[in-house]
């Protein structure tokens, strides 16, 4: 199981870390929103716990964000507020539990567990692939056969968008929601810039067509990696 952790307490943070860390488990922590959203965009992980009480982009927004980029994973949401109107906020946001601090860490290690099972997330897959077209979502690294492909981090976010959803349109909309932060702001052609990208990259040297223009709708990968 790999956890993720929104906290910028660094000592409670370190507690978790240690405290959910065994040899089945990987923990990694962060402390702000945008860090928490960047992690679980990159590298898919089991569960995450996230804190209400972050600095900037608070829990709430962290976990509404994280939905409406469409990362799905179960969030535990952590508080220090034992307030209805809180953990009906959390719920609202997307969030599927929640926990009041003090906890003890049996419980904390339970609700993690029923979560996963409930929602049966485990993230085995280490790479995201179309025929010999291979995103490493551990280490943000691309390969076309044995060829290393250089990609900047926008780059590989949308490539990874598309080798998600391999062989069904995805639309501009969709991809400038889920590559850019909100607070970007979009020029028209972005998309169609970056998908130029990355058929230089990735179909032009090596001579395919992977990336498939939807006339009106997006982009489509084919599920071969336009080897066929």
């Amino acid at each position: 199981m790999r956890i993720l952790i929104a906290e910028d307490d660094s000592k409670m943070g370190d507690l978790l870390r240690r405290g959910l860390t065994d040899e089945r488990t990987q923990v990694g922590v962060v402390q702000t929103g945008p860090q928490l959203i960047d992690s679980a965009l990159g590298a898919p992980c089991d569960v995450i716990i996230l804190d209400v009480m972050l600095p900037g982009m608070d829990g709430f927004a962290t976990c509404r964000r994280l939905r409406a980029r469409g990362v799905w994973t179960p969030v535990l949401m952590l508080t220090a507020r034992d307030a209805v109107t809180d953990r009906v906020e959390g719920l609202e946001a997307g969030a599927d539990d929640y926990l009041v601090k003090p906890f003890a860490l049996a419980e904390l290690r339970a609700r993690l567990n029923a979560l996963t099972r409930r929602t049966g997330t485990h993230v085995d897959a280490k790479t995201l692939r179309a025929g010999d077209l291979v995103l490493d979502i551990a280490h943000l690294t691309v390969h076309r056969g044995e060829t290393t492909i250089e990609m900047s981090p926008t780059e590989i976010r949308v490539l990874g968008l598309l080798l998600r959803n391999a062989g069904a349109v995805v639309t501009r909309e969709a991809i400038l929601d889920r590559a850019w932060d909100e607070n970007y702001e979009a020029r028209s052609n972005v998309v169609d810039v970056y998908v130029r990208h990355l058929r230089s990259k990735i179909d032009t040297p090596f001579g395919l067509k992977s990336i498939e223009t939807v006339r009106g709708a997006g982009y489509r990968l084919r599920a071969d990696g336009g080897r066929s």
